[in-house]
């Protein structure tokens, strides 16, 4: 039997955005059937150890997730050989994946709402500095990436 699949999101800081596509994209594989390894990741150090935003928290709860017990990790060379894809939250993340990722990388780099319908290309907001009611736009739209990638996946397992 093959190893599952393996995707891991990545934004900035790892607090919000990508804890957030995490944890919906864990829900929904679990909701398709869908055997897969999930991990996120920021490109910076500055969150590592800690836990998501309690916004972020606030809002997937609502939604009936829990990512409290994820915690903040920064991009490793390696993650570019273990996981299968890496995805971006938005543009400035792909294009710093593409400068870390080492010779020879085995990971598809993609951007999250690249897999949303109509939405190629466009990037997950960030809603760190913004008003609460922001984290509720970034949790519809990395459920709607994540559904997209999910389905994908399962097509192509």
């Amino acid at each position: 039997m093959s190893p599952p699949l393996s995707v891991m999101f990545v934004c900035l800081g790892n607090i919000c955005r990508s804890p957030l596509a995490e944890g919906a994209f864990r829900a929904e594989a679990a909701r398709i059937g869908l055997q897969v390894r999930v991990a996120s990741a920021g490109i910076g150090p500055w969150h590592v150890g800690e836990p998501p935003d309690p916004r972020s928290q606030a809002v997937a709860a609502r939604h009936g997730v829990d990512i409290s017990g994820q915690r903040g990790r920064q991009v490793k060379p390696a993650d570019f050989l273990t996981f299968d894809h890496i995805v971006a939250l938005d543009w400035r993340n792909l294009t710093e994946l593409k400068q870390i990722r080492p010779n020879p990388s085995t990971a598809l780099l993609s951007m999250l709402l690249d897999h949303a319908p109509g939405r190629a290309g466009d990037a997950v907001a960030d809603p760190y500095y913004k008003p609460d009611e922001a984290f509720e736009i970034t949790w519809s739209d990395v459920v709607a990436g994540t559904r997209g990638l999910a389905a994908k996946l399962k097509g192509e397992g």
